[in-house]
């Protein structure tokens, strides 16, 4: 029984988990929760179901006395394997080889246990054990043919796509998680995605920024000092290869600035830098921002690195209309450390929109009151104002 869960366990992983599977998937069923609710059911549920009946059956083959002996013996080798797995697959496989190759280790692991188990039951041995070697030819062809362009690292997957958009010249496409992060074209001078331009142009003509310190949370594909040399600029993003990929197979040359390797929170609780302006673009995905970097805790720890008279730019998906739930709570979160922010939505008739939220390091959060017909103080207010 265990060597058959391994065998559909192996095949469930080894399948199941290919980037082409999950791809497929939300690709092709939408809304996106109905993904989820494939993927899950489909995938994860029944290998958890198949591998979860492991302890139980092998606690009734242990030659102890006592049962609970047995099942100490079988708890104890088992949390043993999670943690070791775990550790191991998370901090060296993904780390060195990515996901795609810890996703074909944990495949082909499941099959050789079975392959292992199979060599107990003599009647059947023969062809349990061509099974299992059937089943680990089926796992390596996906785990080892190259995904088409795509580069596969412990936090993402990159890929850089050719793409035809009006007003570009010979464009291409930065794409991170299957989610466009950045545009670059061969036109003089080059054009680049819009939000960016727009940060740009905040920078350098409205502020006016030479010789300035600018920080910027989420590299991307460091478009924003593509060919800029006129202030210094420093990105952190959380994964070592994005700078090589994106130097490599984007920019086709290397970036404009320094490039720091940390949690964009945690670079800025520990820095002792401080910078004119801070630009907090952070996705793990086209419409996510992982949901350690929209507390009030971060912003106030962003706030910190801001020199004097600096200026925080903050490059936000939310919906055109900023009607939604998540939209007016992350927009009145920045306000209570912030105070007032402007607030620039670039694309209004598209239900996803780049919004890009300006604070300063001068602002304060302060009362607020409603001007009524009954009582309106509002050009005292005014006159204070000036």
């Amino acid at each position: 029984m265990v060597a058959r869960n391994f065998l559909v366990a192996a095949l469930l992983v080894g399948l199941g988990l290919t980037r082409w599977t999950v791809e497929g998937l939300f690709a092709h069923l939408q809304p996106a929760g109905v993904a989820y609710l494939f993927f899950v059911g489909g995938v994860l549920c029944p290998v958890a179901w198949l591998l979860g009946q492991t302890v139980p059956v092998l606690t009734n083959l242990m030659n102890h006395r006592r049962t609970g002996e047995a099942s100490g013996y079988a708890l104890y080798w088992s949390t043993l394997g999670s943690f070791l797995g775990s550790v191991s697959l998370s901090l060296l496989v993904m780390q060195w080889l990515g996901v795609s190759a810890a996703v074909l280790v944990c495949a082909l692991l499941l099959a050789v246990g079975s392959l292992g188990l199979a060599g107990q039951d003599p009647e059947g041995a023969l062809g349990a054990r061509l099974a299992a070697l059937g089943v680990a030819g089926v796992v390596v062809v996906p785990g080892l043919v190259p995904a088409g362009g795509v580069t596969d690292t412990a936090h993402a997957d990159y890929s850089v796509t050719p793409v035809a958009l009006p007003g570009y010249q010979d464009a291409r496409a930065f794409f991170v998680n299957n989610s466009l992060a950045s545009l670059l074209d061969e036109a003089e001078p080059p054009r680049y995605a819009r939000y960016v331009t727009h940060l740009r142009r905040i920078l350098l003509e409205e502020l006016a920024f030479r010789d300035r310190q600018i920080l910027v949370l989420g590299a991307g594909g460091f478009t924003l000092s593509h060919r800029e040399a006129s202030n210094h600029y420093t990105y952190v993003d959380i994964d070592p290869e994005i700078r090589a990929i994106a130097e490599r197979d984007f920019l086709r040359a290397p970036i404009q600035g320094s490039f720091v390797v940390d949690d964009a929170r945690r670079y800025v609780m520990a820095t002792d830098r401080r910078f004119d302006a801070v630009v907090v673009d952070v996705f793990s995905s086209h419409t996510s921002i992982p949901g350690h970097l929209v507390t009030r805790e971060f912003w106030q720890d962003a706030r910190q690195v801001l020199a004097p008279g600096g200026v925080l730019l903050a490059n936000l998906i939310l919906d055109g209309k900023l009607e939604t739930p998540y939209a007016r709570s992350l927009l009145a979160t920045l306000e209570t450390v912030f105070g007032r922010c402007g607030v620039e939505v670039l694309h209004r008739s598209q239900p996803l929109s780049n919004v890009i939220v300006s604070c300063y390091a001068s602002s304060q959060p302060g009362p607020r009151r409603i001007y009524q017909d009954e009582r309106n103080p509002a050009d005292l207010d005014l006159a204070r104002s000036r």
